[in-house]
């Protein structure tokens, strides 16, 4: 089987996302938000998917493409050569300070330089609504295109003749031209001048963001372009931060493992806001905070382990007629998930706001009563000790006493002691002490002496690596004999030859899973380095980037076997992983940090 990777650009604002092809063609766009309907989905249906491109005039002669990122942006550059010449599409979403806030409009910006000769191109601008079951009209002005049918207007403001967008007709390109596309709020302004503003201000943005993170020496490039995906992950308007930004694209192919990962998952706030610490930057934490601590305020019976950007709680599965990625099926919006019971995500909620409370960088926490929120959690935390669950993998037909869960009772209690003692509340104190203990008893039910290792959950025979969190988290004591075992047993049953991990080996509801989850891969990396095995971390990590595409985005899973990048593109979570793997291991090494 060849190798499989996604030949795609990731653009964004923090408002929404783009994914570009090598072709010029914008396989993946949802607007107004993260979580909205595709305008542009050819990546999930060729056909209903709509289309915006700016390919040659003759593909079927072939073309060669280059395409890569300025440095230290978000801005994105796909050249293309002919026979005829040779030109290059710019494309990015506005972003960067005004009037004091930070200007993100719904607008994708493409601009069309020549390079050499006289290739001919051929522009479409086909977008379509409610996951592709409405066409849209549209309507030509004297210098844009209107296109209507959704809540609000889509237009296109070109310099291009309008002419030869509409009949999708080829053109010579002999001059620079611009292509504004908006959402709701229109270009009025002068295009040129306004589009290459826009970009020298975007450009200028993401530098100075580049420079404002705290990043050693150690992979530099990779770590930055990490660290600028999960950026743009974050929905700033209220600071939530998505696993990644598709749905449907497959763990493997014909798995039927296809699921819409526009969500946020609170299981993973403890290593998105730990990425975010490592890396200097405050201001994603602190709307990342608020995001959570707004949901908090809403919880009534138990925290979800997953909610929509907004703090929707329902998040309705449904299937789509699509044709699937490469053909795979079911297309999926929403996520049952929701429904599920993680009982971890309560020490999740405690260990990510422990920071507000005790970190000294942070002076208004902007909570009236920390008290409330931290007893809430630590009742959960109390009523669900002896309570089955799904785990973080998200079993569907199969709840256990989770040791990852327990893990987290144990951390989050262990949090909640903090706060207490700095807020003098002894009788927080006394809660989260006892509970701290009473998790650790329930952790210590998962160790099996056949295997000399701690397994997935009490009673059971089988390895997870989120275990390796154990360690990591602090656990078990990085020196000792017992955390050595627990690694070296992890690694014979879960590590491939080539250094990649599986979450687990055994059976669940869709039967054996086929490729290794990167995270997991990362998490190793992190365990390497915290147990004082250095070179083999460093080894094992630089193995781990030679996954990503070509412009260094990180998908979920891999097929280990051939390389193969899959799941959902890109991946949010295995970003955060090789943040928090990198700093780990420069942190060992001692390396200079260049601020």
């Amino acid at each position: 089987m060849a190798k499989h990777t996604y030949d795609l650009g990731l653009i964004g604002n923090c408002a929404f996302l783009g994914l570009i092809g090598t072709d010029t063609a914008v396989r993946w766009l949802c607007w107004p938000r993260f979580d909205s309907s595709f305008v542009f989905g050819s990546l999930l249906d060729s056909q209903k998917g709509g289309e915006y491109s700016i390919r040659p005039a003759d593909t079927d002669a072939g073309f060669e493409s280059h395409q890569y990122y300025m440095q230290n942006t978000n801005v994105l550059c796909t050249e293309i050569t002919t026979a005829d010449g040779a030109y290059r599409v710019t494309d990015f979403a506005p972003r960067f300070s005004q009037y004091e806030r930070y200007y993100k409009p719904l607008m994708f910006i493409r601009k069309v330089e020549l390079i050499s000769g006289t290739p001919q191109v051929r522009v479409a601008c086909r977008p379509v609504g409610q996951y592709g079951q409405l066409p849209l009209n549209r309507r030509r002005s004297s210098n844009h295109i209107a296109f209507l049918g959704l809540e609000e207007e889509i237009r296109l403001t070109t310099n291009i003749p309008l002419t030869y967008v509409l009949d999708e007709e080829e053109f010579v390109l002999n001059e620079t031209k611009y292509l504004v596309l908006t959402y709701g709020a229109p270009l009025e302004a002068p295009l040129e001048s306004t589009a290459e503003r826009f970009l020298r201000s975007t450009i200028d943005y993401w530098r100075t963001w580049v420079k404002s993170t705290s990043i050693s020496s150690f992979h530099q490039t990779q770590v930055i372009r990490s660290a600028l995906a999960l950026k743009i992950h974050q929905y700033e308007d209220t600071g939530a931060i998505i696993a990644a930004s598709t749905t449907s694209l497959p763990e493997a192919p014909g798995s039927t493992r296809n699921w819409d990962y526009r969500y946020c998952w609170m299981r993973d706030t403890y290593y998105i806001l730990t990425a975010f610490n490592n890396i200097g930057h405050f201001e994603e934490m602190e709307r990342y905070f608020h995001y959570i601590a707004n949901i908090s305020t809403k919880v009534k019976d138990k925290y979800q382990p997953l909610y929509g950007i907004s703090g929707t709680s329902e998040l309705v599965e449904q299937e789509l007629d699509l044709e699937g990625y490469l053909g795979n099926k079911p297309v999926r919006i929403g996520n049952d998930a929701y429904t599920h019971i993680q009982n971890d995500v309560y020490g999740q909620v405690l260990v990510a706001l422990l920071p507000l409370y005790v970190d000294c960088r942070f002076l208004d926490p902007e909570r009236q009563n920390p008290a409330k929120l931290l007893y809430e959690a630590l009742h959960r935390i109390e009523a669900t000790m002896d309570q089955p669950d799904a785990g973080l993998w998200e079993f569907r037909n199969l709840a256990q006493y989770h040791c990852y869960t327990y893990l987290f009772h144990w951390a989050g209690s262990h949090a909640a002691r903090k706060v207490a003692h700095s807020l003098g509340d002894t009788e927080m104190e006394a809660l989260a002490t006892r509970l701290m203990h009473e998790a650790e008893s329930r952790i210590e039910k998962c160790y099996s002496p056949e295997w000399g290792a701690y397994t997935n959950a009490i009673g059971s025979p089988h390895l997870d690596a989120s275990t390796l969190q154990l360690i990591m988290m602090g656990y078990l004591d990085p020196t000792s004999e017992r955390a050595h075992r627990h690694l070296e047993a992890l690694e014979k049953e879960l590590m491939t030859p080539e250094g990649l991990f599986y979450r687990y080996r055994h059976a669940d509801d869709f039967g054996t899973p086929e490729t290794t989850f990167l995270i997991c891969s990362f998490w190793y990396v992190e365990t390497l380095a915290c147990v004082g095995r250095l070179d083999d971390a460093v080894r094992e990590f630089e193995k781990l980037i030679t996954y990503t595409n070509h412009l260094g985005l990180l998908s979920e899973d891999v097929d280990a076997k051939t390389g193969s990048q899959w799941g959902n593109f890109p991946q949010a979570y295995s970003h955060v992983g090789l943040v928090n793997a990198a700093y780990r291991i420069a942190k060992k090494l001692d390396r200079p940090t260049f601020v």
